[in-house]
């Protein structure tokens, strides 16, 4: 089994920036790719970055110049910059995890980490 486990969420200021980590464990030969996706009230998920391969980086419109996807192994790691109350939401950690060698990538997800912007 794989877990995804999220931190780094909570409130923050307009303007203000914030770092969000995802740690993946359990049986994993390899991740073929790991993403930040939001929610927020109302609104259907979206995804905010993506990190796939050895570096190769995608960024929602919305987010670019503001905010950087980075891993490390099996962890990565999103920073805010420039926040703007529009970033209130429910971030979820998504991973697609080689389980064993040669075998297709499966889908999992974290359990989500708020991040409120606010003054």
């Amino acid at each position: 089994q794989v877990q995804l486990v999220e931190s780094g969420g909570g409130l923050v200021q307009p303007g203000g920036s914030l770092r969000l980590s995802c740690t993946a464990s359990g049986t994993i030969f390899s991740i073929n790719a790991m993403s930040w996706y939001r929610q927020a009230p109302g609104k259907e998920r979206e995804l905010v970055a993506t990190f796939a391969g050895r570096a190769v980086t995608n960024y929602a419109d919305s987010v670019k110049g503001r905010f950087t996807i980075s891993r490390d192994e099996n962890s990565v790691f999103l920073q805010m910059t420039s926040l703007k109350p529009d970033g209130t939401a429910v971030y979820y950690c998504y991973a697609l995890v080689i389980l064993r060698a040669w075998s297709a990538g499966r889908p999992y997800w974290g359990k989500g980490t708020l991040v409120t912007v606010s003054s």
